[in-house]
């Protein structure tokens, strides 16, 4: 059963990226691929990177002995002419291999940003070319929407982004590498359900490969990533997205990807946004992601990472929900059924304000504000005010403590 062989693909991926991590990072010292502390960084000495190299290692193996040449796309019941089809396994593996070889040179030289989105762009059209397109996708209440001419440009923005949503994560140990192993494995539960059983192993085994990693990344970290592993993340859960979810004929193709993926997609967009408020460049580096913003209230890396674990966890969860809960069957909706999954979106909405919210925002102000009173007694209650406002509209402020 293909089921069996996502189990066996997750663990020996799991297995070969821990044997193979610490050889990447000794790799990584020798070739000057080493992460320094910066302002900007929570990290407390010299690390090194490359860790992406034994997570494509992972992978490649783990796909050569389960993975079949093609990717064959069911069909839903239901679904239109032409929907289906096949993806070239293998020229998607080398889009992979091209995306971790740019990610490495990156950790060894830093290439400028043009050249980083040049790689980037060239793996998402490899992958492209290996039939990993969206041509249609059907939204709730609204249909199908179809884009029959232009799939491949928004496939290979799609790409891209998940890309740099991946890299944009990985600044605390452990996150990026277990965001994408929880998210992989959603991503082969639903594909095993939507009967793209060779997608949902390819998702088994990137979270296998990112689980092994995991293994040497948890803080305190003895190795990163680096650009290599998180572009490469990036890339195969984009590709898992699409030829797992978003290739099929279901009505939830484009909502689950994004719900699964919304811890790291919030967090990207809230930086961008900070960034362009204040007229910065989007790609520019700054200390506004959620893990250095719960790190300024006072939070432990290892509390930042569980707080972010759990919020992934449940939006994954959710999304799974939304697939596999029979609340709508032969074009009618079950009444309870319905209010299970009403139950289980407003506990998922309500966990996301508070981790947004609540967590980021409340505690920051009433510990910013103790902070002040502690150390200026004299300052009066508006300019106290004043002061956590201003520092929480910006982003920009010191560590309380």
């Amino acid at each position: 059963m293909r089921y069996w062989d996502a189990v066996f693909a997750f663990v020996v991926a799991m297995i070969v990226a821990a044997v193979l991590t610490p050889l990447a990072a000794s790799i990584a010292r020798r070739v000057g691929a080493v992460d320094r502390p910066t302002e900007r960084g929570l990290g407390q000495g010299e690390t090194p990177l490359l860790g992406g190299l034994a997570i494509l290692a992972a992978v490649l193996v783990a796909a050569a002995i389960w993975m079949p040449e093609t990717i064959r796309l069911a069909r839903d019941v239901g679904a239109r002419p032409g929907s289906g089809g096949t993806v070239n396994t293998w020229v998607l593996l080398a889009g992979a291999c091209l995306i971790a070889l740019v990610g490495a040179i990156d950790d060894a030289r830093d290439l400028r940003p043009h050249w980083k989105l040049l790689g980037q762009i060239a793996a998402a059209v490899i992958a492209v070319k290996a039939g990993a397109v969206v041509t249609d996708v059907t939204l709730p209440f609204v249909g199908a929407l179809q884009f029959p001419h232009g799939g491949g440009v928004l496939t290979v923005i799609w790409l891209v982004g998940m890309m740099n949503v991946v890299n944009f994560s990985d600044g605390v140990d452990g996150l990026a590498a277990g965001v994408c192993t929880i998210d992989g494995i959603a991503f082969a539960i639903i594909a095993f359900d939507l009967q793209v059983s060779a997608a949902a192993v390819l998702a088994a085994i990137t979270a296998g490969a990112a689980l092994g990693f995991l293994f040497h990344n948890f803080h305190p970290a003895s190795v990163f990533m680096g650009d290599s592993g998180a572009n490469l993340l990036g890339y195969l859960l984009g590709v898992v997205a699409v030829v797992g979810s978003l290739k099929t004929n279901v009505v939830v193709a484009l909502v689950v990807p994004l719900v699964i993926l919304a811890v790291p997609f919030l967090d990207t967009g809230f930086v961008i946004a900070k960034r362009l408020k204040y007229r910065r460049k989007p790609w520019s580096a700054d200390a506004n992601h959620f893990h250095h913003r719960m790190a300024r209230i006072g939070f432990s890396q290892r509390k930042t990472v569980a707080y972010l674990y759990a919020w992934t966890l449940l939006l994954a969860g959710l999304a799974v929900a939304l697939r596999l809960v029979p609340y709508h069957a032969h074009n009618q909706y079950h009444l309870g059924w319905v209010v299970v999954m009403v139950v289980v979106c407003l506990a998922a909405l309500a966990a996301s304000v508070y981790l947004i919210y609540l967590l980021e925002i409340f505690k920051f102000r009433g510990q910013r504000a103790q902070e002040l009173r502690t150390v200026d007694p004299a300052t009066s209650e508006h300019e106290i005010d004043e002061r956590v406002k201003r520092d929480i509209e910006t982003g920009e402020f010191e560590t309380v403590r």
